[in-house]
């Protein structure tokens, strides 16, 4: 075998092709769907790993285990990961991963019917390999996001119903099923649209509908509700945490490397303590739930034998790179070194870093990079565009334009640009749940006038005053001035500044 030839082999693949001669390593991913790992099959593929000379393995973000190889030892792990009858895939990635928010159940609970037996009885429904990503999701929760799948699957109201929004691939239009899925019905309704959309090349919502009536009987129920996503909140993920009369440890890695002796000897005690699963996050860590009282120190001795830090801090912890090797890592870094030099406010948003066209990252806030220029194909100076989601919610398919072109030097000032108008519109959105109660105590005796309030430096244009240093006379209103209008203390365009009134006595609240 050649190094970097990508290969696929199965339960029962041997086929090869595409091969491509390009470095001394292989990378390998294993599926692990939904993001559960029974310790006993974890272990044997990591006994093989380091029979091969393997020593650090990472989680990618659909909750994948990946691993790269050296050429030399390529046949002979090839060889043992078939003997463990696993899907793997060697340089590629033509049947992506199931993910699902069963890492966050009992742990971040919601309440709802949806339950650790019911995930299982979904990925049991699974008798093929998709082609298209798939995400399984829980309604009631923020940890795993909804819609970076082409077919997503979300929990309704309605006990073992789902709501199905589908995302054809490279692109970003989500569209809502008309029915409801039943729990046992989701592999096969999964297994025939995963053949309309990649061998019939169906995508429209009418062609697929209609198509799957034709030739599918499915246990069903209408749509009548829309799903309401929950408000966007990233739960702290790591260290040894109480839920219910047990501890659950989340393990996160700064270089996303965990050594494969330390995961051996989680395996191991996890078999010892009858622990039965293994979870991994699409924020690239693990979780073990249901650890008992009386194992607790031994968990922690493992920590301390192989010098596993936690607590790390929650700015570090909200950021998703690309599952393979590039400077992701690196941007992110100093960014969160800027970000604690600065003091700077994150809480309640999440990063993705983007520095390949094809790749697709999970975040509020998203880095992507691109060559200035190129010159014979190959590109010449780095620069960065930086992207907020629509109403910085990152499930969220819309992405906003915040700054274009931004130089290395100047990025991580501009992201602190960015989390500042983050923190800023929610000042704004908590302020109006106020307003009612604030109002009763307020007693009017003139009009109310309409301001416009920048929400990055908070200065206000008000039409009674005008704009002297933008040449705008007194008497101006806000809807005559040019389009072209910017802040005079930062230059935010006219587009983003807020309205606001102002009353009488001068109390300053944002509008309904």
């Amino acid at each position: 075998m050649q190094a970097g030839s990508e290969v696929y082999f199965g339960k029962n693949e041997g086929s090869r092709f595409n091969l491509k001669i390009m470095r001394d390593y292989y990378h390998i991913k294993v599926n692990l769907p939904g993001g559960i790992a029974s310790p006993g099959h974890l272990k044997q593929v990591l006994s093989a790993a380091w029979a091969a000379h393997v020593r650090k393995v990472r989680f990618g973000s659909r909750q994948q285990m990946l691993m790269t190889v050296h050429y030399e030892d390529m046949h002979f792990l090839e060889t043992e990961l078939k003997k463990l009858d696993l899907n793997f895939e060697i340089n590629a990635d033509r049947f992506p991963n199931i993910i699902s928010s069963y890492c966050g159940e009992e742990v971040f609970k919601t309440g709802q019917w949806l339950n650790a037996g019911e995930y299982h009885s979904v990925l049991d429904t699974f008798d093929f390999q998709p082609r298209l990503k798939i995400n399984i999701s829980d309604s009631n929760q923020s940890f795993t996001p909804f819609f970076t799948g082409n077919l997503n699957f979300v929990s309704s109201g309605e006990p073992h119903f789902w709501f199905l929004y589908i995302r054809p691939k490279q692109s970003n239009a989500v569209f809502k099923w008309k029915e409801l899925i039943y729990t046992s019905e989701i592999g096969k309704v999964s297994r025939l649209l995963d053949e309309l959309m990649l061998d019939e090349n169906l995508t429209t919502e009418s062609a697929l509908y209609q198509a799957v009536q034709e030739r599918l009987n499915y246990v069903s129920q209408p749509a009548a509700q829309d799903l309401e996503l929950p408000r966007f909140s990233l739960p702290y993920y790591e260290g040894f945490n109480r839920y219910e009369a047990r501890t659950w440890l989340g393990l996160y890695r700064r270089d996303e490397q965990f050594p494969i002796e330390f995961l051996l000897d989680i395996c191991a005690l996890c078999l010892k303590t009858r622990t039965g699963e293994i979870c991994t996050t699409p924020w690239k860590s693990i979780i073990i739930k249901g650890i008992e009282d009386q194992d607790r120190n031994e968990w922690s001795n493992i920590l301390g034998r192989h010098n596993i830090n936690v607590r790390h801090a929650a700015n570090e912890l909200a950021w998703q790179t690309e599952d393979y090797p590039g400077d992701g890592n690196a941007l992110k870094s100093k960014a969160i070194r800027h970000f604690e030099k600065q003091d700077t406010r994150t809480f309640g948003l999440c990063f993705g870093i983007q520095t390949r066209s094809k790749s697709e990252v999970f975040g509020s806030v998203l880095i992507k990079k691109r060559h200035l220029f190129k010159i014979a194909g190959i590109g010449i100076i780095d620069v960065y565009d930086l992207y907020h989601t629509e109403n910085f919610n990152p499930n969220s398919r819309n992405h906003i334009l915040f700054q274009k072109g931004l130089f290395g030097i100047h990025l991580n000032w501009q992201l602190e640009r960015l989390c500042m108008r983050f923190s800023n519109l929610r000042t704004v959105e908590t302020a109006q749940s106020f307003i009612p109660a604030i109002e009763e105590h307020i007693v009017r005796d003139q009009p109310i006038s309409i301001i416009h309030q920048c929400p990055d430096c908070f200065t206000v244009y008000d039409p009674e005053f005008g704009d002297e240093l933008n040449h705008i006379p007194a008497g101006t209103a806000f809807a005559d001035l040019p389009e072209t209008y910017c802040c005079p203390t930062c230059d935010m365009e006219k587009s983003f500044l807020l309205p606001i009134e102002k009353s009488f006595n001068h109390f300053i609240i944002p509008t309904i």
